[in-house]
């Protein structure tokens, strides 16, 4: 009774901040695409893998993960270039309010196995970040932006962003970009766009929560959605399918 409870209010909030979604992207080529995939690592996605990793295996994350591989698979096909954010972290340098995480050297702060091989990818840039927003987790100590280097060395003009958590760090970094776009400093950046089946976030209930000092509830379905309409909020435009070209299937 309280499963059909809680999906019921979900829906119901659901229907008060819908997302809508715009119509399929179509990514032909003729305009400069990259892909960011965000802390698609072992610490947040493999489980058991740490104090932020799923308990149990978890439908939303996997599709996630099963997602951006596809999408990275045809990026590398097609050699467009690739952005992959991993979380980082100094473990003397906490994060409240989250418990110690994807420290630095460990299987946690790794690509999670399916995604392993785009460390050897010519087309792919990976950066290790020790911040929830990838966007000043690129920032070097010399002020300098890898992120911001890669978009104009690239001539970006799309991004297309992917991961974990929709409502957390995705949602950071696409806030941070957009920012950053509308100030002129993402030049040639016109839009960015959160594919929605290929993001994910945790899901910790009230009931488990409660028993948790300092924990917050976090259902997930309603702060998958929360997410994108944040997101679509603050300018990204958010698509559930992607078509390469006419000779590739619909994604």
């Amino acid at each position: 009774m309280g499963t059909v409870v809680q999906e019921s209010a979900i829906d119901l909030l659901k229907s008060e901040i819908p997302v809508e979604e715009d119509e399929t992207l179509l990514l032909s080529g003729d305009v400069n695409t990259g892909l960011v995939l965000v802390d698609i690592v072992n610490g947040f996605c493999t489980v058991g893998a740490g104090n932020l990793a799923p308990v149990a295996p978890d439908r939303q994350i996997s599709a996630m993960v099963d997602e951006s591989v596809k999408l990275a698979k045809v990026f590398c096909e097609k050699k467009w270039p690739i952005y992959a954010l991993r979380d980082s972290h100094h473990p003397d340098v906490p994060e409240p309010p989250h418990p110690p995480h994807c420290i630095a050297g460990t299987d946690e702060s790794e690509l999670v196995p399916a995604l392993q091989w785009l460390e050897n990818e010519p087309n792919v840039t990976v950066r290790c970040k020790d911040c929830i927003d990838g966007f000043l987790g690129s920032i070097e100590k010399d002020g300098s932006n890898v992120f911001v280097n890669w978009v104009k060395a690239n001539e970006i003009k799309t991004l297309l962003v992917v991961g974990i958590c929709t409502d957390i760090c995705v949602l950071d970094f696409v806030c941070s970009a957009l920012s950053a776009r509308n100030r002129g400093f993402l030049s040639p950046l016109k839009d960015v766009i959160v594919y929605s089946p290929g993001c994910a976030t945790f899901d910790l209930p009230v009931q488990i929560a409660r028993n948790i000092k300092g924990a917050l509830p976090h259902p997930q379905e309603l702060m998958h959605h929360i997410g994108l309409y944040m997101a679509k909020g603050r300018g990204a435009k958010v698509v559930s399918h992607i078509s390469f070209d006419t000779t590739t299937n619909e994604i």
